[in-house]
C-alpha cells in the first residue's frame, strides 16, 4: 500500500474510533430524550383527562355564572333606554294598545255581571315590532329625502334646458 493510502486509512480508523466513542453517549441521550417525550405525552394525557373531568363536573355552575354576568349590563342598558325620549314615545304608543285591552276586559266583565251575552271582542295582541317599525320609518324617511333630491335634480335640469341658469 502506498503511504498516502496508509495515512488516509489510519485517519479513517481514528475517526471511526472517535465516532464509536461518541455514539454511545449520543444513543444514550437519544434514548433519554425519547423516554422524556413519552413521559410528557403520558402527563399531558392525564392532565387532559383531569381537565375534561373538571369541565364536565362544573359546566352548569360556570354556564350559570356566565349567563348572569350580563345582568348588570342589561339593567344599565334598560335604564339608559328608559330616559331616551324616542323610547318613551314608543312605550306610550305600545301602552295605548294595552289600555284598549283593559277597556275590553272591563266591558266583558260588566256584560257578564249583568248576565248579558258578551258582545265585546277579545283583545288582539300584536308582536312588538320595535325594530321593524324603526326600519320601516327609516325607509319611508329615506324615500322622502331621495324624492326631494330627485325634485332638485329635475328642477336644475328643467332650469338648464329652459336657459334659466
Amino acid at each position: 500500500m502506498s503511504t498516502e493510502i496508509e495515512k488516509v486509512a489510519a485517519q479513517v480508523a481514528k475517526l471511526r474510533a472517535q465516532a464509536e466513542k461518541v455514539s454511545g453517549p449520543l444513543a444514550d441521550a437519544e434514548a433519554m430524550l425519547k423516554a422524556a417525550e413519552d413521559a410528557e405525552a403520558v402527563r399531558r394525557a392525564e392532565r387532559t383527562t383531569d381537565y375534561n373531568r373538571r369541565v364536565v363536573e362544573t359546566w352548569r355552575e360556570r354556564a350559570d355564572t356566565a349567563a348572569r354576568s350580563g345582568d348588570a349590563a342589561r339593567e344599565r342598558f334598560l335604564d339608559a333606554l328608559a330616559v331616551e325620549s324616542w323610547f318613551a314615545a314608543y312605550v306610550q304608543y305600545r301602552a295605548a294598545r294595552h289600555k284598549r285591552g283593559h277597556v275590553l276586559t272591563e266591558a266583558q266583565r260588566a256584560q257578564s255581571a249583568l248576565g248579558e251575552v258578551c258582545t265585546v271582542p277579545e283583545q288582539r295582541w300584536y308582536d312588538a315590532r320595535l325594530l321593524e317599525d324603526i326600519v320601516s320609518h327609516a325607509a319611508k324617511k329615506a324615500s322622502e329625502l331621495a324624492d326631494e333630491f330627485d325634485q332638485e335634480m329635475s328642477g336644475k335640469r328643467d332650469a338648464y334646458i329652459s336657459g334659466a341658469s
